[in-house]
């Protein structure tokens, strides 16, 4: 009897305890290169995995030279927070700090890692460099090609600078035939920057009007696609028309922005009243919208002199809130005058 009851004893003891509560997104973070006495800050996105209340109770880094800001009240459920470490960057050279978080998620602590470079001679150039994209920054994160006829090769630039401390050798992936680009310097190095030239080639876009896709920043070759790193590409081709058109069409509309106030609402709609002003049949032959978040509907889309319609649109708040470029509508027409008509949408 006592060997069969030493057995689930045992089994019971190799069992492994719970999970931690305190999850933290990644563990070491590489903040780059920073100039002598110009501190620099890490952040750990964390999470706090349990349903249980969650209390960190010290972050002790192991360093005088460390600073550490983190939540000091209870943290609920499934919450997410974050803890920032910041380093005085009083010493040259490579450094690597790290910190202890002690908390209730265990009886023993959970290790965090700040590293970097401080550089006698450094000017940060972060700040004309919005768009993070890993240690590669970007200057914007779309490419517009507007009012482009059949023939033009446009070029866009994507101006990048290497924020990390190894070299990357920046390419785009997913380019669509009509799209080729061309970095220059083919290879970045630690705080070097760069423009990669995007060229149109609008003799193999198949259709009048607004083409969308999407292209992705790779730091090397044989990286793989990381939506993290999309960059949107629109193109506005327009149509051609005989040099003298005799008794052409007129678009005249409303207006050409819309300002929606949502005022709490999740949805606004607006219209605008188009007209046909000219003297020959005016044809809508295409109605396209820039981004998401909205809805369109037009009555009549061929109008004889005179003739008006209704351009309907509906603008949802929650989709708005997520677009990344200009809420935008495109027409494209038949007046030799207006064969473009782009509707803005302020939202707020």
């Amino acid at each position: 009897m006592k060997r069969k009851l030493i057995i689930p004893l045992l089994l019971l003891a190799a069992l492994p305890v719970a999970a931690q509560k305190l999850i933290v997104e990644q563990t070491t973070v590489d903040v780059g290169r920073t100039g002598y006495e110009h501190p620099i800050t890490a952040i750990f996105k964390c999470r706090n995995k349990s349903g249980k209340k969650l209390r960190i109770s010290q972050v002790k880094p192991d360093c005088y030279c460390v600073a550490a800001d983190y939540p000091k009240g209870e943290i609920g459920g499934n919450e997410q927070f974050q803890i920032q470490l910041t380093y005085n960057a009083r010493q040259l050279g490579h450094f690597n700090q790290q910190a202890a978080i002690v908390s209730n998620a265990s009886s023993k602590p959970m290790y965090i890692t700040m590293k970097g470079v401080v550089l006698e001679h450094y000017v940060d150039l972060s700040a004309n460099y919005p768009v993070a994209m890993g240690d590669l920054r970007l200057d914007k994160n779309d490419l517009e090609f507007d009012d482009v006829n059949r023939g033009d090769q446009p070029v866009q630039e994507l101006h990048l600078y290497n924020y990390g401390t190894q070299d990357y050798q920046p390419n785009l992936l997913h380019l669509p035939p009509y799209l080729t680009a061309l970095m220059q310097p083919e290879k970045l190095a630690p705080g070097e920057e760069g423009v990669m030239t995007v060229r149109l080639n609008s003799a193999k876009l198949h259709d009048y009007g607004l083409t969308q896709t999407s292209v992705y920043l790779a730091g090397n070759v044989g990286d793989k696609v990381s939506a993290d790193h999309e960059i949107g590409v629109s193109a506005v081709l327009l149509p051609s028309f005989p040099e003298h058109v005799s008794n052409p069409a007129h678009i005249q509309l409303s207006k050409e922005t819309v300002d929606i106030l949502f005022e709490g609402k999740s949805k606004k709609t607006d219209v605008i009243d188009i007209v046909n002003t000219g003297q020959s049949e005016l044809q809508i032959s295409s109605l396209q919208m820039f981004t998401s978040g909205l809805k369109i509907s037009l009555n009549k889309s061929r109008l004889q002199p005179g003739e008006s319609a209704k351009l309907k649109i509906t603008a949802y708040r929650s989709d708005l809130l997520k677009v990344r470029t200009r809420p935008r509508i495109l027409m494209i027409t038949n007046d030799p005058q207006k064969s473009r008509v782009t509707i803005t949408i302020n939202a707020k």
